[in-house]
């Protein structure tokens, strides 16, 4: 089996990239998990998971110049694909390749966590919701935040992927999450996965280049993380039939124009 999905927001600031290792750890527990960081432009997985060093990343692969598999690192129970952080590398990279990417890795996975870029209008933006099973959107809890999220789903809708789901991230003590997360599920499908509350160790995790869970695994961002994997209900795919539509995957020119 294995499933793709899109972490996404439509934005940046809502700490995607924290939900995708997030998710990622919390799924690991019951299933085999590869995280790959998509967002070839503006790269963070690497830093969040101690592989700030490393020589190979995904824009390596993307070039042509290295396999995925001398990109992938056993971390924190997961496999990662980090990507770099180079002007040099982002401009290399072909970000068509992404297909056979995906298609290799899903051969020896349960579940593939894309972390999408913040900017869904580029082709390079716009690819792992193209590729990816469902996606799910994160938000902060303010009504513009919602605004930039209606936009990913738009973008999934688009490409015919689903919407697992929503998380709202980096939740302040003041925010009113009930009234927002009320009005979000009028606009958005799926449910509200979690709410995740802003803590400083969330911070401190990043500083320490760990994931969240492996900081602080007991905090409370960490259980809210675990409450949204277990909502997500992965579904069970089989492994070469996804692989296959993985490959064939139409990579648009253009990313379709969603409402402004």
């Amino acid at each position: 089996m294995v499933e793709a999905l899109a972490v996404a927001s439509g934005k940046g600031g809502t700490g995607k990239t924290t939900a995708t290792l997030g998710l990622g750890m919390a799924l690991a527990d019951e299933y085999d998990v590869t995280v790959i960081d998509a967002d070839t432009g503006m790269a963070n997985v690497l830093f969040h998971t101690g592989l700030s060093d490393i020589g190979t990343t995904l824009h390596e692969v993307l070039a042509g110049e290295a396999p995925v598999a001398a990109a992938t690192y056993d971390r924190f129970g997961m496999q990662v694909v980090p990507c770099g952080t180079s002007l040099a590398g982002f401009r290399e990279s072909d970000p068509a390749r992404l297909r056979a990417v995906v298609a290799d890795l899903a051969a020896d996975t349960d579940v593939i966590l894309l972390d999408a870029p913040a900017a869904l209008g580029s082709r390079q933006g716009v690819l792992p919701v193209v590729l990816a099973d469902r996606v799910v959107v994160v938000l902060q809890p303010t009504i513009p935040s919602l605004s930039d999220g209606l936009k990913a789903q738009e973008y999934a809708h688009t490409y015919d992927t689903a919407v697992a789901g929503l998380l709202f991230n980096r939740v302040t003590d003041d925010a009113n999450i009930e009234v927002v997360s009320e009005r979000a599920e009028r606009y958005f499908e799926g449910e509200t996965l979690a709410a995740v509350p802003e803590r400083e160790v969330v911070r401190a995790a990043r500083r320490a280049g760990e994931p969240l869970l492996a900081h602080a695994p007991e905090s409370e961002p960490a259980v809210a993380y675990r409450t949204a994997a277990a909502a997500l209900g992965v579904r069970e795919r089989d492994s070469g039939a996804v692989a296959d539509r993985f490959r064939s995957a139409v990579v648009p020119d253009q990313p379709a124009p969603v409402f402004q």
